[in-house]
């Protein structure tokens, strides 16, 4: 960690136990660890969901649910977090930390792609934290408009928008992943549905609302 990031960390508020907790196991006993949201990114979505205020969020890519833990500490009374992970894998151990969570009741686990599984919820969300699999992307976001699971005011935050400061380098043959967060990055720049702006923090948050 640099300098910067460590003053970052030692200013900001500090990270709740659990939270502490559920990043150690991730990192003892999961795969590709980095992917979690960790303290700072953490913070920060539950600091824009006190200011959204959301009554229903809707999270596409739960991993080990760190930051749908985060985004459950900021919601109002009577708030509800639907989040879908596509790996069965990781299921029990979201589970075990949503269950010792104060705001347990906040969070809804749904196993599969949220492709098939957010159009069948019923609901219309006023959040969405796509992270997911970067190369759906574009499909997540069509998927929300497509299906009416938006509606004007509602936000959307797109995580890993810079990939690693790859999407201002030549693409490699065959890396899908950056190409699709690039065309992602594109498309919703020019639709005139919505507004956004990306913000530079760790590796990268595209915020958008919806008009």
């Amino acid at each position: 960690m640099s300098a910067l990031d460590q003053y970052i960390e030692a200013l900001s508020s500090p990270e709740d136990a659990l939270l502490h907790e559920l990043e150690r196991e991730t990192y003892l006993r999961v795969l590709n660890p980095r992917m979690i949201s960790g303290h700072i990114q953490g913070k920060l979505l539950e600091m824009i969901v006190r200011m959204i205020r959301p009554q229903r969020v809707l999270e596409i890519g739960t991993f080990t649910g760190y930051s749908a833990l985060s985004m459950a500490a900021g919601l109002p009374e009577g708030g509800v977090i639907d989040t879908c992970e596509v790996d069965d894998e990781l299921e029990m151990m979201i589970l075990d930390f949503f269950s010792r969570s104060a705001y347990a009741e906040r969070l809804r686990l749904h196993i599969g792609s949220a492709l098939e599984i957010a159009p069948q919820l019923g609901e219309l969300y006023d959040l969405v934290f796509i992270d997911g699999d970067k190369r759906e992307y574009t499909a997540y976001y069509n998927m929300l408009f497509d299906n009416n699971l938006v509606k004007s005011g509602s936000w959307i935050m797109a995580d890993n928008i810079l990939w690693y400061g790859k999407v201002v380098e030549p693409v490699a043959k065959g890396d899908k992943q950056t190409q699709a967060i690039i065309d992602f990055n594109a498309a919703v720049c020019a639709d005139p549905r919505v507004e956004n702006v990306i913000l530079p923090i760790r590796d990268g948050i595209n915020l958008i609302r919806v008009k």
